[in-house]
Order: structure tokens, then C-alpha cells, then sequence
């Protein structure tokens, strides 16, 4: 593998550049078309026109949970927690969120010197009552309780917590927000970050994908806020990746066993599931009881000859013997350049942070047309990051 330099994927990106709020309506979001080295500019409501016809579109149907929450000490300092990822008694997102019992999370914790002892939400809850406290302080592990105890903790905090808008945002989550950061097939709960890609997308434009014969298909892969940590190291690659939980369904597998359609995926976490099911299926092709955990380094420690049919046949044959119609996994696969995509043909993606993992995900994807497709985007009025506009990469 090249050796990477951060300074080679950065680029000036003016801070009015920056989307702070969405635009009235998803699909009139700008749209940038890379295919075959040519670029054309158009609205994302006319996305349809430039798909390829044999092609299935995978969706991360991902929901984002509001998990911001707001403390109050009793001394009257407040602390702000930030829901990571479940850590007890179920590391599994979508049963911790359906908990009636007390559950631990691995959080961020704002104020986090000040707290000690037991912290109660001071935000009316209906006649609920949230309480948290420390479990692991240097861990950043904290317990929650609340009380009627029949409640689920996902109903407990979309009363008590507020949208985690991305922190370069740089301003406080609104009424509008609990809507439109929200993807319209959005279903799963577990996300703090939304799979911004399918921002873009209206029920009409589904629609239109359906009449034009395009297949779409979904997926989950529960976005964490990891997906915001700069890269701070020279050296790309020695980036310590997040790990979040994602889940794959048989159609998936069936779906992607039919070669003649091209795989489109509408999002950098939709793809970095899709190419994770590509390293879980050639672990088992070689070892039937491997566990579904793929590592940032899984695609570097050498090179797979498993072929793409012979992974995802290693897959659907899991699923039969396992008698399931899903399977659920973890991925920190870091895609850099110098990888060697497996399963994923064509991208919808906003425009991402400069010298940050999504870029690189880019670069690796269109090599270095990658900066020529951000210098078009910053010669016109594009506007970047999740509340963006959005861009067709078919290279």
C-alpha cells in the first residue's frame, strides 16, 4: 500500500460554503454528475436522468435517535450527554433503545469534570423522569434509569433529547430539524449522524426510480459520531476508525447476486456496508464460523481471492443455515485510497470535509478526479457538508 499524506486531500473550503440549514424542498438540491471523466451540473430532482437503467440503488435506512440530553446538577450546573453506543446490559442498538430496564451507554459527556453522584433531567417528560449517573467515568460510560419503568428508553429520550446536529453546523438543533434530518425512508433507530446522501430524496423521486425500472434496496448501518472525528495524523491510514453496528437483510444478498444490475450506493455509509459484506462473506468462505466484525485493516492484511459471487454465496448460505433473514455485524472498515472496491459501481454523496475519512472514501473511489469534481463544486454555487447539495459519482 502507498504510503498516504493527509496534506494531499485537503482544500480550502470558505465558511460560507458551509450548508447551515437545508433548503425548502430536499430535491432541489444542486447535483454534480461525474461519469466517464466528464462532469454536468443539474438538480437533484432530475437524478433519475442520469442513473443507468440496470441499476439498484442501496439505501442506509438508518433513523437518527435525538442523542443530545441535557442534565441538570443540583447545584444547578448543567451537563450535556451524548448517546455513542450501548455498552450494557445489550451492546445491540435496536434492543438497548427498546430497554424497560436500566442501561448503560458509552457517551460524550460535556461538563464531565463537575459531575459526580446522581443527575436528573429538569425538561418535562409527560410525567416521566430521566435520571443518569457515572458507571465508568474514565471509560466515558454512564448509566441511565427513568421511571415509569413500562417505558421503552427510545420513547424516554425523544422526549428528553434534542437532534445531534454535526458540530461544524455551528448552531443549535430547531423545530425544522427533527424532520429534515431525517431521511424519508428512515426506519431503524440507532443513528446519531444521519446518512446525509439521502437527504436529497423525496417519496417522488422513489417513485420515479420505480417507474424508470431502477431497483432500490436497503440496508442499515447505525451512523455513530465518529464519522466527525478529524484525521490527526500525517499518515492517513494510521487513523483509528469508529465501529458502528450494521445490519444486512437475505434480499440484500439476492439483490447483489444479480450481476447485470449496477450498485449504486447512496451514501458512504451504505457503501462502506456493502463492501463490508464483500470482507465478511470471503472470511467465511474460508472459515464458515468467522465472526461478522470487520476491521479498519481487514481489507489490507493481504490481498482476498475470493471472488464478489463467491463472498456473497458464502453469505446467503450463512443466512440458510442460521435459518434468518438478517444478520447483524460490526464494521471500522476504513476505505482509503489504494483499496480495491468489490461490490459498489456508483456513489450519491454530498461534499465532504477537507483532509477528513469521507474524503478519503472519495479519493479512493474517483482517485485524483476527486479534486477537479470539488473544484468544479467550489467554482459554482454548490453549497457543502450534510445540509448540502449532492453529487453523481459514476467513475
Amino acid at each position: 500500500m502507498p504510503r498516504l499524506n493527509l496534506g494531499d486531500y485537503q482544500y480550502d473550503l470558505p465558511d460560507e460554503r458551509i450548508a447551515r440549514y437545508p433548503l425548502p424542498q430536499r430535491d432541489q438540491s444542486r447535483l454534480l454528475v461525474y461519469s466517464q471523466a466528464h462532469i454536468n451540473h443539474s438538480k437533484f430532482s432530475q437524478i433519475t436522468d442520469f442513473l443507468p437503467v440496470e441499476s439498484v440503488l442501496f439505501f442506509n435506512n438508518t433513523k437518527v435517535v435525538p442523542a443530545r440530553i441535557l442534565f441538570e446538577k443540583p447545584t444547578g450546573g448543567r451537563v450535556e450527554v451524548f448517546l455513542l453506543n450501548p455498552a450494557n446490559p445489550n451492546e445491540l442498538m435496536s434492543e438497548a433503545l427498546q430497554s424497560k430496564s436500566p442501561t448503560s451507554w458509552k457517551c460524550a459527556v460535556g461538563n464531565a469534570r463537575r459531575w459526580s453522584g446522581e443527575i436528573a433531567l429538569t425538561k418535562d417528560l409527560g410525567g416521566a423522569q430521566l435520571f443518569a449517573s457515572w458507571n465508568n467515568r474514565g471509560e466515558g460510560v454512564v448509566d441511565f434509569r427513568w421511571t415509569p419503568s413500562e417505558i421503552p428508553f427510545a420513547r424516554v429520550i425523544d422526549a428528553a433529547g434534542a437532534v445531534p446536529l454535526p458540530p461544524y453546523l455551528k448552531r443549535e438543533a430547531d423545530v425544522e430539524d427533527r424532520e429534515r434530518y431525517q431521511t424519508v425512508y428512515s426506519r431503524h433507530e440507532g443513528a446519531v449522524a444521519a446518512p446525509t446522501a439521502g437527504l436529497h430524496f423525496t417519496a417522488q423521486i422513489m417513485e420515479a426510480l420505480q417507474t424508470k425500472g431502477i431497483r432500490s434496496d436497503f440496508l442499515t448501518l447505525h451512523v455513530s459520531a465518529g464519522t466527525f472525528l478529524p484525521v490527526k495524523v500525517q499518515n492517513p491510514a494510521e487513523h483509528q476508525m469508529h465501529e458502528e453496528e450494521i445490519i444486512v437483510y437475505k434480499h440484500n444478498i439476492i439483490n447483489l447476486l444479480e450481476g447485470n444490475r449496477k450498485v449504486i450506493a447512496v451514501g458512504t455509509t451504505a457503501m462502506r456496508t456493502l463492501e463490508s459484506l464483500y470482507w465478511f462473506g470471503a472470511a467465511l468462505h474460508t472459515n464458515p464460523e468467522a465472526p461478522f466484525r470487520i476491521t479498519q485493516d481487514s481489507p489490507y492484511a493481504g490481498m482476498s481471492t475470493v471472488s464478489t459471487q463467491h463472498a456473497l454465496e458464502a453469505l446467503l448460505k450463512r443466512m440458510e443455515q442460521l435459518d434468518t433473514e438478517q444478520l447483524v455485524g460490526h464494521t471500522s472498515i476504513f476505505i482509503r485510497p489504494g483499496y480495491e472496491f468489490k461490490v459498489t459501481k456508483g456513489l450519491v454523496t454530498n461534499f465532504h470535509q477537507p483532509g477528513s475519512t469521507l474524503l478519503l472514501l472519495i479519493a479512493a473511489f474517483v482517485g485524483n478526479a476527486w479534486k477537479e469534481i470539488y473544484r468544479e463544486a467550489l467554482d459554482h454555487p454548490y453549497r457543502f457538508l450534510s445540509y448540502g447539495d449532492s453529487s453523481l459519482l459514476l467513475p
